[in-house]
């Protein structure tokens, strides 16, 4: 569910560019490009994060660490997660931040409005908290320091992508750029998309094999709501904000359990499942609404 409600905007990117493209390119996209997604993107960002976090592991190690029952690397890995959490957790705080200071948006809750009107301190408030979390961090492991650090890195070259591919979608399509020149953009933005879901993952389970069940099935979900259901979910207009709330209070469970405390298991999903149906009911009301307005319109005119 995280992966689907965090791949929407990917999504909607992705339908744009589709249907500027010729149908054999289409299909391509459509099989090879799920594969691509599934299995190379899906699968290679969570063995590059086994891999940064247990360097003594290996790259090959890494690998077949995932899918191992052996329990001396079992317990490498369990060290290695407090990195881990930083990392992932600070990479989604900025991101959230991001998204309410500096991101136009459908306003789910009133008070959004007002963040979006103060995005100049967007910059200052990542800038504090990276301060704050540095030092804390500081006092218990540097490695969590520097994992916080990496964490905003990542972050700022990912949402450039990320940006970018948003700026520049019109631009694309208006150029007419070739259909195969489109699959590798396509390509390219889906890597960049698919970061949020595979650190928010972390927040779940440590489990690899669950990772990539979970954001896999995600994915051949998304890319159906890209060939087809595009239209229909655009129509629910807060499922974007739902999405973003998800990834703040995963980003603080990443911290907090960095930190040492014990956040349960059933945490994150519970929470997630409860913010992402609040504001999927919450767009669900608002289109009875405006179709309720658009009906009375027309009966309006009708009577006229």
């Amino acid at each position: 569910m995280f992966e689907v409600v965090s791949g929407i905007d990917n999504a909607i990117i992705n339908a744009e560019v589709l249907s500027t493209m010729g149908k054999k390119y289409r299909r391509w996209f459509a099989v090879w490009g799920l594969l691509l997604a599934v299995f190379v993107i899906r699968g290679l960002l969570p063995w590059i994060i086994i891999w940064f976090t247990t360097p003594s592991l290996g790259p090959i190690g890494a690998l077949t660490a995932t899918f191992s029952s052996d329990e001396s690397v079992k317990e490498k890995i369990e060290q290695s997660v407090p990195m881990l959490l930083a990392f992932g957790g600070t990479f989604l705080l900025f991101l959230f931040f991001d998204w309410l200071y500096l991101e136009p948006k459908k306003f789910g809750l009133k008070i959004e409005k007002m963040f979006l009107s103060h995005g100049v301190w967007f910059y200052a408030i990542v800038s504090i908290l990276l301060v704050v979390l540095v030092k804390l961090f500081l006092n218990i492991d540097p490695t969590l320091a520097f994992a916080a650090v990496l964490g905003s890195a990542a972050f700022f070259i990912t949402n450039g992508f990320r940006r970018n591919a948003e700026t520049n979608e019109t631009d694309l399509i208006r150029k007419g750029m070739k259909d195969v020149s489109k699959i590798l953009y396509l390509i390219v933005i889906d890597f960049t998309f698919s970061t949020d879901a595979v650190l928010g993952a972390f927040a779940f389970t440590v489990s690899v094999p669950l990772i990539l069940i979970g954001n896999g099935i995600g994915a051949i979900v998304i890319r159906q709501i890209t060939l087809g259901s595009i239209d229909k979910i655009k129509k629910y207009v807060f499922i974007k904000n739902g999405a973003m709330y998800s990834i703040l209070f995963l980003g603080m469970a990443m911290i907090l359990d960095a930190f040492g405390f014990n956040i349960p298991s059933w945490a994150s999903p519970v929470i997630t499942f409860l913010v992402v149906a609040f504001f999927f009911l919450k767009s669900g009301l608002h289109l009875v609404r405006r179709e309720a307005r658009e009906f009375e319109n027309e009966l309006h005119k009708i009577s006229s």
